[in-house]
Parts: C-alpha cells; sequence; structure tokens
C-alpha cells in the first residue's frame, strides 16, 4: 500500500529546568493512502501532540527537534512556514477537537468555509459559496443554504462538527487529521458522524489518521491501530489483531476497561495510578511503574520491537520473553 503519510522518529520536546524534556518520543508510524489509523491512548500520553507536530502546530516553546513526517514522498518538517502554510489545508486538514471553540463566533459559518476555500485556490466567491453549500450537503447539514449564513451559535455541537468536518474537505486534503471528532456529542449524532467519516474514505479516497480513546469508535472506523503511552508507540496492529489479540499489558488494560467486557453487576476494570508527567517518566518501560506483569529488566531497559506478525508487533520486555521462549 502506498503511504500517503509517513511519520519516522519524530521527537517533540518542551524546555525544563532540567533542560527539554521529549513529550513526543521518536514515533512512528505510516497511514495509507485511503486507509483509517487510529492513534489510541488515554489522556495526556501524547496523542493530539502528536498531530500538532505533524501539522507543525506545536505551541510555542515547543519543538520539533528530531525525525521526518513525509506527506506523499515530501519531507514537510523542513518546508518554510510559507510552503508549510499552503500544506495546512491543501494538504492535510484537522478536525480540531473542540469544535465549540475552533470556530470564529463572530463570522457565519458559511463565511469560514468560503475563507478556507479562497486561502488555497483563486476562486471567485460566487463559485467557493456553492461549493461550500455542496459541501454542506454532502456532510448531512440539513438546509445548507439557510445554514451558510448562521453564527456557530445559532447551530447545535452536532452541526458545529459538520461545519469542522465541511472545512476540512473544502479543500480536497490528501490527509485528514481526525482529534477526537465524536467527544462531546451524544450518541446519535457520534453514529452520524462516523458514518460520514465512512462515506469520506469511500467516495473521496482520503486518508484519515483517527486520534481517540474510544475503542468502540476504533472498532467502527479503523483499519490499524497505534497504541500510545507516556509519548512512545507501544503497540501497532490490524484492528482486528489490537481489539481481539492484543499482547501488550497497557492494551489488554485499555480492552477490559471498556463497559462492554464487564459482566452485569461486575466492577469495571481500571488500570491502577495515572499517566506519568513527562519529567517523571522511567527510564526503562514507559508502562512499568503501573504494569502487572513486570520483572527485572522492565525499570531500566528500554524494550525493544517485538515482531507478533507481518503487521502486529509490541515494545515490551514481558512479550519478548513469551515470543522467544
Amino acid at each position: 500500500m502506498t503511504a500517503t503519510l509517513v511519520v519516522d522518529e519524530i521527537r517533540t520536546t518542551f524546555p525544563s529546568d532540567g533542560g527539554r524534556i521529549p513529550v513526543v518520543d521518536h514515533v512512528s508510524f505510516e497511514v495509507g493512502k485511503g486507509e483509517v489509523v487510529a492513534l489510541v491512548g488515554e489522556s495526556g500520553c501524547g496523542k493530539s501532540m502528536t498531530a500538532l507536530s505533524i501539522m507543525r502546530l506545536v505551541p510555542r516553546p515547543g519543538h520539533v527537534d528530531a525525525g521526518r513526517v513525509l506527506l506523499d514522498g515530501r519531507e514537510i518538517l523542513s518546508l518554510t512556514v510559507p510552503e508549510m502554510r499552503r500544506v495546512r489545508g491543501h494538504g492535510i486538514s484537522m478536525i480540531f477537537q473542540e469544535p465549540m471553540t475552533s470556530l470564529n463566533p463572530v463570522v457565519t459559518c458559511g463565511k469560514q468555509v468560503v475563507e478556507a476555500i479562497r486561502l488555497h485556490e483563486t476562486v471567485a466567491k460566487h463559485e467557493a459559496r456553492a461549493r461550500t453549500i455542496e459541501l454542506f450537503t454532502q456532510v448531512g447539514i440539513p438546509d445548507p443554504t439557510d445554514r451558510f449564513d448562521a453564527y456557530p451559535h445559532q447551530l447545535s455541537g452536532g452541526l458545529k462538527q459538520r461545519v469542522m468536518i465541511a472545512m476540512a474537505l473544502s479543500t480536497r486534503p490528501k490527509l485528514l487529521i481526525a482529534d477526537e471528532p465524536t467527544t462531546a456529542l451524544d450518541v446519535t449524532i457520534q453514529a452520524q458522524i462516523l458514518q460520514l467519516m465512512r462515506g469520506l474514505r469511500k467516495d473521496f479516497g482520503t486518508s484519515v489518521l483517527l486520534i481517540t480513546h474510544d475503542l468502540g469508535v476504533v472498532n467502527e472506523l479503523a483499519d490499524r491501530v497505534a497504541v500510545m503511552y507516556a509519548g512512545k508507540i507501544i503497540e501497532v496492529g490490524t484492528r482486528e489483531e489490537i481489539l481481539s489479540n492484543p499482547s501488550h499489558p497497557y492494551t489488554q488494560g485499555l480492552l477490559a476497561a471498556m463497559p462492554s467486557r464487564a459482566q452485569h453487576g461486575q466492577r469495571l476494570h481500571e488500570i491502577p495510578g495515572v499517566v506519568p508527567q513527562p519529567s517523571e517518566w522511567p527510564k526503562g518501560c514507559r508502562f512499568c511503574t503501573r504494569c502487572p506483569k513486570k520483572f527485572e529488566p522492565c525499570e531500566d531497559t528500554v524494550p525493544g520491537r517485538t515482531e507478533l506478525s507481518e503487521t502486529h508487533a509490541a515494545y515490551c520486555h514481558y512479550v519478548h520473553q513469551e515470543v522467544s521462549g
């Protein structure tokens, strides 16, 4: 499969009293053409910062100081600021986590999409307006002509999210990054948004990097999954491999914590503790302070990659010991 996006060993750091601390630590993965790859993990594990690193939108004083990001084979971390502005929107678009704060409250929804189109293409206002109304129709916004002139506060959360998706698609990007696209939406609207995103891949061939902590959403949309913990990828595989045969103790814990896995009246499983702050990451395996299977090498030695199949791998000393016998 041809890779639309290649993320190769990127490292994003922020300054601290002891120097610069990585929050994304040598992360690598690929998204194929027309593929949906889910980046999964708890809040605070570095998922959104990985997306911002790809987009070169890391807030200062953060900085991507190592690695490569290739979009259709073109390295984009080394582009000039004007060149990167052209890539954003036209090459990569992003649906941010919170539509309530991502839209400008004093500009109509339609005008915001028109501005996005005209920023990247030389088109007349009436043509951009017609395309926006068409996009509103495609993403399932009712009465699209009327909604064109609506302000964000006049729309529900689900409709605002659809406006954000229409804006993201307005320049026909090669890659769509969706950061928790169904967060804060009710169950009915979540289902509609997921159905919409399935259609995007089918109708436009759009590649999608889906950032989520919701494994139900992963099951609905993803082709492949990368599990992230404390700034590192700790397991990768197809959706079936990760959801049906998780190998890393952290992935197993995430799946065990799903409400659907609990028996009626049974207490939900929980992973003890919380994701440590970057300044408190263990020297060896990042998960060792919470892992029920840790043993001697875990605290001091960073685990290497253990291949479980052509598509499935984990970074775990316990898994390596089990596989190697």
